[in-house]
């Protein structure tokens, strides 16, 4: 039923030596983080990411490099890696994100790589983007503008 498997020649066959890269003492050196800590050493997680539910208001600026769900009213500037804007919410302010997702409404300013208006968005203002999807339905007041790099001409505190 069951039998030693044979084994094959290699006569055909040739076998390289892998190459060793060569060593450079600033590439020996473990980098370090802000933190001071080694990253070799750093354990990365994938973070949950932050909701604020439709009962809050905030009058303010968010800043994070995580990823925000907004369902609530925001009255001010958010920077995020991924922003998800949801059906119930109101943004009065500019966004700056990697990754931008519009399903409620927002007044002002976007800036992303990615920007997506869904069939549920109401956008009034401009959208300076990398790549942009806007579904039927969308509605959308101002102008759009591609550049490769959208976060360029960005106040310091926004970078």
């Amino acid at each position: 039923m069951f039998s030693k498997s044979k084994k094959t020649e290699t006569k055909d066959m040739v076998v390289a030596p892998v190459p060793i890269p060569p060593k450079d003492n600033e590439l020996d050196k473990p980098k370090k983080d802000i933190t001071g800590q080694p990253e070799e050493n750093k354990v990365f997680t994938k973070v949950a990411p932050s909701v604020l539910s439709s009962d809050l208001k905030v009058k303010g600026n968010l800043l994070t490099t995580g990823d925000i769900q907004i369902e609530g009213v925001i009255e001010g500037d958010i920077q995020a890696h991924l922003l998800t804007v949801g059906e119930t919410s109101k943004i009065k302010g500019e966004i700056v994100a990697d990754d931008v997702i519009i399903n409620g409404s927002v007044v002002g300013r976007i800036r992303g790589l990615k920007v997506r208006l869904t069939n549920k968005a109401r956008v009034q203002g401009d959208i300076i983007h990398k790549a942009i999807a806007i579904e039927t339905g969308a509605h959308f007041e101002g102008t759009v503008q591609r550049t490769d790099n959208p976060f360029e001409n960005l106040p310091e505190k926004k970078k």
